[in-house]
């Protein structure tokens, strides 16, 4: 009884194998590859052809195959939905593997495993920028203290230098205290002059006090400026992802960045194409961009040098992976070489050649 039930399921199965094995190797019938621009996974290049990480990878894998092929540029959402209508025998492009997309199709094993990640523009650095640090409303409450400070000292030093030493610090109360700032200042700055000092015991120990505290202090004052205007230089609008809930933030309509932003409760503003969203980040109209790492790094690099920070803090990892409709027949020969491509040197290589190293 078990060999006869055996029998009849190789009877059945082997047709079924042979007829899917006919239409993955069918030369008259070239599979339809659906795809999106996503430097560096898919590059449209000057002469119509495509290339990229991802195409490449489906170069390799269908050499492999032994299939025929050609490409179909689709929006994002129309790479699930054209599976599922049967427009597109697979999906190659910078393709996150969700779970709400795997309800509607299948996915190959993962070949590329990245994050989601922050784009914000970078604080204008430069003279303009030392200005404005220099003139802030902080700096100028440090610098009101310093000069409430000098005048204190200044008032105590007149105190005892008023009558025995009027040569200097007399006069009215105004100009002897004048005097006494005037000789608290260049104390602190260059040790005196020398065209004003303490004669009296006491105005000698308050100015013997005031060296000693002087150089501490004004160590201290140009260190914190010299850190101040560092910071400035090299400071973006946002600094982690706890700054989100309170920019401007943009994202692409339909991705896995904007799902991940509605799952937290994150506002922002949609955008069909991430160059349009990097153009708004670098003219300064948002606070900051949530997409996939390494398509905002290749863009921001070719396109806004040095105006636009990529943070490092992964917020969300992402998955790359080939789609394909739901119980596809396609899926284990393309698992089987992709997992062979990935697995070599030359792979690498060509990873490192389109992503470098940032």
């Amino acid at each position: 009884m078990h060999y006869r039930a055996l029998l009849l399921f190789l009877v059945f199965l082997l047709p079924l194998n042979v007829g899917a094995q006919d239409e993955i190797t069918s030369p008259d019938e070239p599979l339809v590859i659906g795809t999106k621009i996503a430097p560096p996974f898919v590059i449209k290049k000057d002469n119509g052809e495509l290339g990229g990480i991802s195409i490449e990878l489906w170069q390799q894998v269908a050499a492999q195959m032994g299939v025929g092929y050609r490409f179909e540029e689709a929006e994002l959402e129309e790479l699930i939905s054209g599976l599922q209508s049967g427009r597109f025998d697979a999906s190659v492009a910078a393709l996150t593997v969700t779970a709400k997309r795997e309800a509607k199709v299948d996915f190959s094993h993962p070949y590329f495993t990245t994050g989601l990640a922050i784009a914000t523009s970078k604080e204008k650095s430069g003279i303009w920028s030392m200005l404005s640090g220099l003139f802030s409303w902080q700096f100028l409450v440090v610098l009101a203290g310093l000069g409430g400070l000098l005048l204190a000292v200044g008032v105590v030093l007149w105190l005892f230098e008023r009558k025995r030493n009027a040569e200097m610090f007399g006069g009215t109360a105004a100009q002897g205290i004048g005097a006494s700032f005037w000789w608290a200042a260049v104390t602190m700055t260059t040790v005196g002059y020398g065209d004003k000092a303490p004669t009296t015991f006491a105005g000698r120990v308050v100015g013997l006090i005031w060296m000693f505290a002087a150089i501490i202090l004004i160590s201290s004052f140009t260190a914190a400026i010299a850190t101040s205007l560092t910071v400035s230089q090299l400071e973006t609008k946002i600094s982690g992802a706890e700054d989100l809930p309170n920019a401007a933030v943009l994202s692409v309509s339909s991705s896995a960045s904007a799902d991940y932003l509605r799952r937290n409760g994150i506002a922002f503003a949609g955008r069909e194409s991430l160059a349009g969203a990097l153009e708004e980040l670098a003219k300064g109209q948002a606070d900051a961009l949530v997409y996939d790492k390494p398509i905002m790094q290749y863009m921001a690099r070719q396109h806004y040098p040095g105006k636009l920070a990529i943070l490092g803090d992964i917020l969300e990892r992402q998955d790359y992976a080939i789609a394909v409709t739901e119980q596809s027949p396609l899926r284990e020969a393309i698992n089987q070489e992709l997992l062979k491509v990935i697995a070599t040197d030359a792979w690498q290589k060509r990873l490192a050649f389109y992503l470098g190293e940032d």
